[in-house]
């Protein structure tokens, strides 16, 4: 597998000081998954009573984790969970050994977390089609177990990594009626990365109390707004699983409270950036702004069509403004456009109007803006109030010399 050689020049400068979440514990272990001289199993248990939501890749081929985690979300169990996540080899194609090593992974947690078998959820990130050593943590298990620790969450964002430069954490605190109530998550991802969801996973964890059902409504809408809207490599997962808990140690019932909901987006959508962040290769970080389509939908479309465009993104990494390159991935896009009423904006700089070139428009300006590390391009196709925002990163040779050899 490729080595990754630096940390991405988008990277925070550190990993935040994540506070520990009341009724989840975390450990981590080298089992030689796949890799060499570093941790690649995170086991985490959760205390009774925990809710647990999940969204997971809409992929045809997902994986077995990804199958068996859909199919125990949402039972009635309120006792004891645990989450048990490895790196290096996704447990994705691989048939009948995919349905076994979930089996035997989930049966062996259950033994040594004291947590039932309908509560333990595994996911597996890495190289596609190659059978999951799964015996190799089985055997680590015991260790896992005997190093549980809550503030331990710093080690699972490590251990989940894959072409990573950097583990991924976000938290956030609110007020509920008097006490305060904390969310923390991790997560991973680098390439891969497109909406619906990624080569991503993520884990958020809540000392509030929500019931599962709206735990979920509240994910999954939260989801489109944040995972969904970003892309790296327009690449569709096997693999993606976003799981969050609320442990209800903190006696504070969140369910329908706006602070909490709002607070619970902050946290998705800082996770979701860094994950742009660290694309593979990427140098710069840009949004994507698309207002005045016909509908939201189509708004999302153009924004798409925009981000996953090659010859747009390597025009970003050129630090070249060339808005023809945004014209052509607008009129791709399928959904509604009109040439003459397009506008398009390089950070503050207005490049186009009404069909054409802004008459005002200096290229050294839109140039400019185009060397910073925090690019905006804007868009308003002028047909309506429909509006969408999207986040990618641009296209570098490092993006082909981490995947060229990604399984040497």
């Amino acid at each position: 597998m490729a080595k990754i050689e630096k940390r991405s020049p988008l990277a925070p400068e550190t990993f935040p000081d994540l506070p520990p979440i009341a009724g989840v514990r975390f450990a981590t272990t080298e089992a030689g998954v796949r890799y060499k001289g570093r941790t690649d199993v995170m086991l985490a248990v959760l205390d009774a009573g925990t809710s647990v939501a999940g969204v997971f890749t809409r992929s045809a081929t997902r994986s077995a984790p990804v199958l068996d985690c859909q199919a125990k979300l949402g039972g009635a169990n309120d006792g004891p969970a645990a989450i048990l996540v490895n790196s290096g080899n996704s447990n994705a194609f691989t048939g009948h050994h995919g349905q076994t090593s979930v089996q035997q992974i989930t049966e062996a947690v259950a033994r040594a977390a004291g947590v039932d078998q309908s509560r333990v959820f595994t996911a597996s990130t890495g190289v596609i089609g190659e059978p999951l050593p799964h015996e190799r943590i089985v055997a680590k298990l015991d260790e896992l177990t005997e190093a549980l620790d809550a503030a331990r969450i710093k080690d699972a964002a490590e251990a989940i990594m894959t072409t990573d430069t950097f583990p991924k954490g976000a938290f956030a605190r609110v007020d509920i009626d008097g006490t305060s109530v904390t969310i923390a998550g991790i997560a991973k991802g680098s390439g891969m990365i497109a909406p619906d969801m990624a080569t991503m996973l993520v884990y958020i964890f809540t000392d509030a109390k929500v019931e599962q059902g709206a735990l979920q409504a509240m994910l999954s809408e939260l989801t489109d707004t944040t995972f969904n809207c970003i892309t790296v490599d327009s690449d569709t997962s096997t693999s993606d699983s976003l799981m969050l808990c609320a442990t209800g140690a903190a006696q504070v019932d969140a369910t329908g409270n706006t602070a909490f909901h709002d607070a619970l987006h902050e946290v998705m959508l800082d996770l979701a950036h860094q994950v742009v962040r660290d694309g593979e290769g990427a140098t710069k970080f840009v949004e994507i702004r698309v207002t005045g389509a016909a509908s939201d939908a189509d708004a999302k479309t153009h924004a798409l069509s925009i981000a996953n465009s090659p010859l747009v993104k390597t025009a970003i990494a050129g630090e070249d403004p060339n808005w023809g390159r945004v014209v052509m991935a607008v009129g791709k896009s399928g959904a509604a456009a009109d040439r003459d009423k397009l506008s398009i904006r390089f950070g503050d700089v207005l490049v186009a109007e009404n069909g054409w070139v802004s008459p005002n428009y200096r290229e050294e300006d839109a140039a400019a803006h185009m060397k910073g590390e925090n690019l905006r391009i804007a868009v308003d196709i002028g047909l309506g109030t429909g509006e969408s925002t999207v986040w990618t990163c641009d296209l570098t040779h490092g993006y082909i010399d981490i995947n060229a050899d990604y399984r040497s």
